[in-house]
């Protein structure tokens, strides 16, 4: 097994004052050649927008989209005629294929929205944009994995055009359990989103991150509650 940690104070950080966001991978004005992808995931932001701010409508095109609400509300509104919230429990998925517009905002003036915002290099082109969104049942992580994106339209979850799989877990403190892939040769990108945790010999506090590769499998284990989020993805473009 491989390892790459990516600390959480490593991060690009780029505050426009209402927008605040924690870039993983090379992104709008940070620029790192070492930090570019981990595989086909392309971004990973970690966004805090301020009351009645937002994102003025803007193009996508050819990008698998997801949005992951941490608190708050999020208005999002699009050429496919879609307008919706999303919130925390909820996750948001848009296919931009030969191209959509897209505005997002947060819905409260009174409080910030967090949310993660990532983008996954789609293994079909030019397709049909869609979109969707579900609401998950926080019990289904409870010291243990809930899967909440996969490539499969049938599985748990929002589908996207990868082969690309997402879990979601709320680990008690002591607890452990073990991510199994689901192909061989993809790569895994753990994150945690709170607490801390030791994944094989690394230990991981808030907001790190871990890649691995070259594993089918990886041991985690809680060193506090943790809530942690994994995305398994191709590690390679084509």
């Amino acid at each position: 097994m491989q390892t790459i940690l990516y600390k959480a104070d490593s991060r690009g950080d780029a505050n426009h004052g209402w927008l605040h966001s924690k870039h993983t991978f090379s992104f709008a004005n940070y620029y790192n050649p070492e930090r570019m992808n981990f595989g086909v995931l392309r971004v990973l932001n970690d966004d805090k927008v301020s009351g009645g701010m937002g994102f003025g409508t803007h193009p996508h095109q050819n990008m698998e989209i997801v949005s992951i609400p941490l608190s708050g509300d999020l208005e999002h509104q699009d050429s496919m005629g879609n307008t919706t919230v999303i919130k925390e429990g909820d996750i948001q998925v848009m296919s931009a294929g030969t191209g959509v517009q897209h505005s997002e905002y947060n819905k409260n003036k009174d409080e910030e929205v967090k949310f993660l915002q990532i983008w996954v290099i789609p293994n079909k082109q030019n397709v049909e944009p869609r979109y969707d969104q579900i609401t998950l049942d926080k019990a289904d992580r409870k010291n243990k994995l809930q899967q909440v994106l996969s490539p499969n339209k049938e599985d748990a979850g929002v589908w996207v055009y990868q082969d690309a799989w997402f879990n979601l877990t709320d680990l008690d403190a002591g607890k452990e359990l073990t991510y199994t892939f689901n192909k061989p040769g993809n790569g895994l990108y753990i994150f945690v989103l709170e607490g801390s945790i030791t994944a094989g010999d690394q230990t991981l506090e808030r907001r790190d991150g871990l890649g691995v590769l070259e594993a089918n499998a990886v041991e985690i284990k809680a060193s506090q509650d943790a809530y942690v989020l994994f995305m398994e993805v191709p590690l390679s473009m084509g």
